[in-house]
């Protein structure tokens, strides 16, 4: 029987689509991709996480979230707000169609705290995180069967490994066993989870970090805290949110009796592979009155108060998106916020500030080239800044 005659290009090599066609067969399945075409390398979904201004600078030129396919981390010392963050995120993955898988370490979740936050708790798949392995097998297995999954580890500094549940008591006994185990994990998940168009958000601790050493005081105010879990962890992350909340009385929410149901958190983007490292935003978090969100009101005050479309002066002049001027006072900014039009019209003022202006002003000879490569006209607005 003849051999069969592969077709080349005019120069007698294969194309890049043959060479593609090549590789998928040799691996079983798809695993090389056209970059100009659907692939797991681009994302292309994100779920909100509840807060306009924070959506706003986790990804460069766009408002966003968390990304769907890639393996995010919420890290904040206690009381910070990990868990009213997972609650908004998972309400909002399910209005997209995504399967919520809530792994709880605590066995502390409380399900009248879930549906404050606007989730629909019958179709959350609740879970124990009985230890580290049992919530990666968990995964691995559930991908196989399906896809567009959000699992939702809280957290991971409180689950346990086979080998802290089989030993002792004795911390030395199972030193570095989990970030051995998921060094191995992730390696093993990160790839099917993109494929699969599922999320991973990995709920950790900050810890105080204690340093020995000459520079060990200088260190510590550089990098005040750590997270539990080895290097592994940081490099499988796309984003790594870091909450730490204000401690002043002034960071409290409280309720016209004096109660209080809410506090401050800061929020500050520790990594991003989205071009938007380091942007922080300050948030207070409503947890204590009818209803689990976050408020973003005066974060957005104070950035709109930066806007030429807006004059601030005893009452508040904004133009709105039909034309007109229209004059408020900034307490009564929340009870404005409930006009359709006038919430419309901040919004857009708030993502030109944090994103249109943003991507601007960072604006380099790189984004100035078309996606196969060929350079690109330069912005004649951007040109004039970087000439200033």
């Amino acid at each position: 029987m003849a051999a069969k005659k592969t077709t080349t290009t005019s120069n007698g090599r294969l194309s890049i689509g043959q060479l593609r066609d090549m590789i998928n067969k040799k691996a079983g399945n798809q695993v090389a991709f056209d970059l100009l075409e659907d692939n797991p390398s681009e994302v292309i979904e994100w779920i909100p996480t509840g807060s306009e201004v924070l959506d706003s600078i986790v990804c460069r030129g766009k408002k966003a979230g968390i990304p769907v396919g890639r393996i995010s981390e919420l890290a904040g010392i206690e009381s910070s707000g990990k868990s009213y963050f997972a609650a908004q995120i998972a309400a909002n993955a399910q209005k997209m169609g995504i399967t919520v898988v809530y792994f709880d370490s605590e066995s502390a979740l409380d399900p009248s705290f879930l549906a404050k936050a606007g989730c629909n708790i019958r179709e959350i798949l609740y879970t124990q995180a009985t230890s580290i392995e049992f919530v990666l097998e968990t995964i691995e297995q559930l991908l196989a069967e399906s896809e567009r999954f959000l699992f939702i580890l809280d957290s991971f500094a409180f689950t346990p490994s086979l080998t802290d549940l089989e030993g002792d008591f004795n911390p030395q006994s199972s030193m570095a066993v989990k970030p051995r185990i998921m060094s191995k994990g992730l390696a093993k998940l990160i790839q099917p989870i993109a494929n699969k168009k599922s999320t991973f958000l990995v709920l950790n601790q900050l810890k105080q970090n204690i340093v020995m050493g000459p520079m060990a005081h200088t260190e510590m105010l550089i990098n005040p805290y750590i997270t539990s879990g080895g290097k592994a962890l940081s490099y499988s992350y796309s984003v790594r949110f870091w909450l730490t909340p204000r401690k002043s009385k002034a960071s409290y929410v409280l309720s016209p009796a004096g109660f209080r149901i809410g506090s401050e958190t800061k929020c500050v983007l520790k990594k991003s592979r989205f071009g938007t490292e380091g942007r922080e935003c300050s948030l207070k978090l409503l947890w204590g009155g009818p209803q689990v969100k976050v408020s973003d009101d005066e974060a957005m005050l104070e950035i709109i108060s930066k806007s030429e479309r807006v004059v601030v002066s005893g009452k508040w002049t904004i133009q709105m998106l039909d034309g007109t001027e229209r004059k408020f006072r900034s307490a009564n900014f929340t009870e404005e916020l409930k006009d359709e039009l006038f919430k419309k019209t901040v919004l857009s003022i708030v993502e030109e500030e944090l994103i249109t202006k943003f991507d601007k002003q960072i604006g380099n000879a790189s984004n100035y080239y078309n996606i196969d490569g060929t350079p690109d006209e330069m912005p004649s607005e951007v040109e004039a800044m970087d000439g200033k």
